[in-house]
C-alpha cells in the first residue's frame, strides 16, 4: 500500500500523539484531566468500601471531574481566582497543607515507638489504681452543715434522705450518687477521703473542695476493669504524636524572634 503525502503526515501526528491522550481521561477547553487521576479517585473510594472498580464508577468520576473542571473554568473566566475571599481561602489551605506536610515529615523522623505507648500505658494503669468505688455525697455550704449531717447519719438518718438537700442537684435527686468511678476520676482531696473508707462507711469529717463542703459515703468497691494495650493502642500513639508536635511547635516558638 502507497500513503500519499498528505495521508503519510496523517497517520505519522496520529500515532505520534496516541500515548498523550492515553494519558488523559479527557480535554475540557483545551485543558488536560490525566488519567492518573480518575484512578486515584477510583483507589480511593474502593478503598473506602464503597464500590467495586467498574467501568460504571469510573465513567462517574470522569463525569464528575470534567463538571468541575469546567466550573473552575468558569470561576477563572470571571475573575474570581483575584477576588479577596479567594486568595484568602487558598493562602489559608496552602498553609494547612505545609503544616500537615511539616507534621508528617517530623513525625516520621520521630515516630511513636512501642517502649513508649507500653510506658504511657502503665502510667496510666497506674494513675487509675486496681480498685474502682460506687460513691455517694452531699455538698453542702459550710463546715457546720455537714458536721451536722455526719452527726444525723451516726444517729440513723439514711444518706439517701439528707441528700436531697444537697448543693449538688445533679446527684441529689439519686441519693448523692456519683455512680462508679476510679479515684482518678475526683479531685484528689476528694479521692484521698473515700480511698481510705471501707464499704458503707462514711467520712468522719466533712471534706472541703473548691465547691464546698462535702460528706461521702463509700457503698461499694469492686476490682477495676481497665482496657487492654492493643485495645488502647492506636489512641495512645494518637495522644503521644499530638504531644510530640505540641512539643516541637513550643521549641519553634522558643528559637523565634517573635516582637
Amino acid at each position: 500500500m502507497t500513503f500519499k503525502p498528505a495521508r503519510l503526515l496523517l497517520a505519522l501526528i496520529a500515532v505520534a500523539a496516541a500515548p498523550a491522550f492515553a494519558q488523559n481521561a479527557a480535554v475540557v477547553n483545551g485543558k488536560a484531566i490525566p488519567t492518573a487521576k480518575v484512578d486515584a479517585l477510583v483507589k480511593q473510594v474502593v478503598a473506602q468500601g464503597q464500590q467495586q472498580d467498574t467501568p460504571q464508577l469510573r465513567d462517574m468520576i470522569k463525569k464528575s471531574l470534567i463538571g468541575r473542571e469546567v466550573m473552575i473554568q468558569e470561576a477563572e473566566k470571571q475573575g474570581l481566582s483575584k477576588s479577596k475571599d479567594v486568595t484568602a481561602a487558598l493562602e489559608q489551605a496552602r498553609q494547612d497543607i505545609m503544616l500537615n506536610a511539616l507534621a508528617a515529615e517530623y513525625i516520621k523522623k520521630n515516630p511513636v515507638g512501642d517502649a513508649e505507648i507500653k510506658a504511657e500505658y502503665d502510667r496510666a494503669v497506674a494513675a487509675e489504681g486496681d480498685k474502682e468505688y460506687h460513691v455517694r455525697h452531699i455538698l453542702v455550704e459550710t463546715e457546720k452543715e455537714a458536721n451536722d449531717i455526719i452527726a444525723k447519719l451516726k444517729a440513723g438518718a439514711k444518706f439517701e434522705d439528707l441528700a436531697k438537700n444537697s448543693k449538688d442537684t445533679g446527684s441529689a435527686a439519686n441519693g448523692g450518687d456519683l455512680d462508679w468511678g476510679t479515684p482518678a476520676n475526683f479531685p484528689k482531696v476528694f479521692a484521698d477521703a473515700f480511698t481510705s473508707l471501707q464499704k458503707g462507711q462514711v467520712t468522719e469529717k466533712p471534706v472541703q473542695t473548691p465547691s464546698g463542703f462535702h460528706v461521702i459515703k463509700v457503698e461499694d468497691t469492686r476490682p477495676v476493669k481497665l482496657p487492654t494495650l492493643e485495645e488502647v493502642k492506636p489512641r495512645i500513639a494518637d495522644s503521644l504524636m499530638r504531644a510530640k508536635l505540641q512539643s516541637y511547635q513550643e521549641s519553634l516558638v522558643k528559637k523565634a524572634k517573635v516582637q
